[in-house]
């Protein structure tokens, strides 16, 4: 049996008003758009590795509040295989949000509603961001307490 390489990457779904969080940023050399995500640390729990990424790329610390899906993906274009923990946070409205990033790939960060998402096309990072907004939209979640912590 052979083992395959994967990444787990965290994502939080920010909306208010009807519009989410987008961040704007250089990702293979141009210009592309996600949700607020990263890559989990070593050592690192899962809901904390969200809120860091959270707070890193659009300087907002706000709590994340239920998970909406776990995705499976293989990039067509590298072959990598990726685990998405996807979460959401609501607000009543848009915060400022600045990023904070330690890698300076983010550019800055929009609110945006679901048909200017959609209008980016190729512009997404990946086809799980609107995957994740439709799974938001159609109210699927879980507990937090779902995640289980041994380290």
């Amino acid at each position: 049996m052979s083992h395959h390489p994967f990444a787990v990457t965290l994502a939080v779904i920010v909306c208010a008003n009807e519009r989410f969080l987008m961040v704007e940023e250089w990702q293979q050399g141009r210009v592309m758009f996600n949700q607020p995500a990263g890559h989990l640390e070593a050592n690192e729990a899962i809901l904390a590795g969200a809120q860091r990424e959270l707070l890193e790329e659009t300087g907002l610390d706000i709590a994340i509040q239920e998970g909406v899906a776990i995705y499976q993906f293989t990039a067509p274009d590298t072959g990598k295989h990726m685990v998405r923990f996807t979460f959401c946070a609501e607000l009543p409205a848009p915060l400022p949000a600045l990023p904070q990033d330690p890698d300076h790939d983010i550019i800055r960060c929009h609110w945006l509603t679901l048909e200017e998402i959609e209008a980016l096309d190729t512009q997404l990072r990946s086809p799980m961001i609107l995957a994740s907004f439709r799974d938001y939209l159609a109210g699927e979640r879980f507990p937090l307490a779902r995640l289980k912590v041994q380290m």
